[in-house]
This record gives C-alpha cells, structure tokens and sequence, in this order.
C-alpha cells in the first residue's frame, strides 16, 4: 500500500512539474499565441471585389497602422461609418472580405490592422491596442465624412471596440463572438493581459448588440453570456444556434440581425 501511494505521488510530482512548464513556456510565449498576425510587405496590393481606398495613419510612437476604407454603392447617401476590429488571427487580406456584409447595407466601413498585423508597424499588446483604436478614431473624425458611428469588434477585437465604445460617443456597438475577459478563453493559463469586456462594458452608454454561436469552440458561449446581466433593456444578446466561431456570417441569422439592426 505505501508503495503505491509513493508511485502515486510520484506521478502527481510528474504532472504538476509538466503543467508548470506548459505555464512558464505559455507565459513567456503568451504574445505568440494571442497575437497571430500575418504579416504583409510593404508593397503588397489587396485585391477584393468591391472598391476600397487604403490609409496609413501615424500614431504618437512612430508607427504607421495601415487601413481599408470601403464604401457603400447604394446610390443613396451612406447611412452612416462602421469602425470594424477584428479578430486575433490574420491580416486585412483576409477581414476586408467581410466588408459586404455591411456595404450591402448602406453603410461605409473602415477597417484597421493592429500593429504588427499585415502592412502596420509595431508589436501588439493591450495597452498600445487600446491607445490605437483611439488614434484611428481620431484620424476619422477629421478624415471622413459620416453622419453615424457604429464600432463593431469581433472576437479579441471585441475588447479593442468596448474600451473605445466606452471613451467615445459611437451610435451602436456591435460584438460578436465576445468573451467576459480573456482568461476564460485561455482557462488554466496565466496571462500578462485582461482584455475585460465585463469591466467595460457598464461604460458603454449607446445601444449594445452582442451575436454569439452555441457551437463556438474557441470563445464559449457560457464566457459571452456572463455579459448579458451588463446589458439594458434597449440592448440584444442573439444566440445563432450551431454556430461556430468563424462561421457566423453563414446563418441567416446573422444576417437578418445585422439587417434589422443597420437597415
């Protein structure tokens, strides 16, 4: 019996050893993981089917943040400017695509990369993510001619689009695929950030829509609804049944809130 408590225990050792490492070399490694951009050269030229005008803005520490202006084509005037954030993967070179889904609507969209992300300088981390949606707002308030606001985050820029939503005077905040803040995305795993949607979004004085999958393997639906006891009557939490993290825009459901929402 005493023999095998001390195989037991040795095992335990073993597997407690084995997850401060993963800890350690998560911790170290951390940007890595939450930050995966894809990085674009200079010169490299988008291409997507409608009509875009691109823009590099300056911030305060050198760094240039590279963006895509799309505009409407109703031939009616713009109903209004969406400032779009968008997840931790990738580059404009993809995310510009998802422009019609707001285009079609009427509306102009504007969509920035994060430093360190496609052709923008610089290294991400949550405070300069902070500091640059600001930046950008700014730059579009003296750039751009619109008539409404809306800041629109999806994913980790979720968190980029509360925090701005809550210093700003925007007309609607939409998110989707939010988390309350990202250590219940990353469970047992410490981070250096907090990206807390729960901490910002009380500030959030306009109207507030959150879209979310039941089937989202990467931010679960029970972190997103951990935000609904924040929201007002006049706001909207939308559950997309079989929904996944990076398929929403396929439902019609999606569509259908996007439409009653803008149109």
């Amino acid at each position: 019996m005493q023999k095998k408590v001390k195989i037991i225990g040795k095992i335990l050792g073993i597997v407690v050893l084995l997850y401060l490492a993963v800890c350690v070399g998560f911790y170290v490694n951390q940007d890595n993981f939450i930050f995966q951009s894809e990085q674009l050269p200079a010169d490299y030229i988008f291409a997507f089917s409608k009509k875009f005008t691109e823009h590099s803005i300056p911030t305060e520490d050198g760094n240039q943040l590279n963006g895509l202006l799309f505009k409407t084509e109703r031939p009616s005037a713009s109903n209004g400017l969406i400032l779009y954030f968008h997840g931790n993967a990738g580059s404009l070179k993809r995310w510009g695509e998802y422009a019609t889904d707001f285009t079609s609507l009427g509306y102009d969209v504007f969509m920035i990369d994060y430093r360190g992300y496609g052709k923008s300088t610089g290294k991400p981390n949550e405070e300069n993510l902070y500091q640059d949606a600001q930046t950008v707002l700014n730059w579009l308030k003296t750039s751009v001619t619109y008539s409404h606001l809306i800041i629109y985050g999806r994913s980790l820029g979720s968190a980029v689009a509360t925090h701005l939503a809550g210093r700003s005077k925007p007309d609607l905040l939409i998110l989707e695929a939010p988390f309350d803040e990202l250590a219940s995305v990353l469970y047992f795993f410490p981070s250096r950030y907090r990206f807390p949607n729960n901490a910002m979004l009380p500030e959030v004085k306009c109207r507030k829509i959150i879209i979310h999958g039941t089937d989202d393997g990467v931010v679960p639906l029970s972190s997103a609804l951990r935000l609904k006891p924040l929201l007002r009557d006049s706001d909207q939490f939308v559950i997309i049944e079989r929904g996944g993290h990076n398929d929403l825009r396929k439902f019609k459901e999606y569509h259908k809130t996007l439409k009653e929402v803008l149109d």
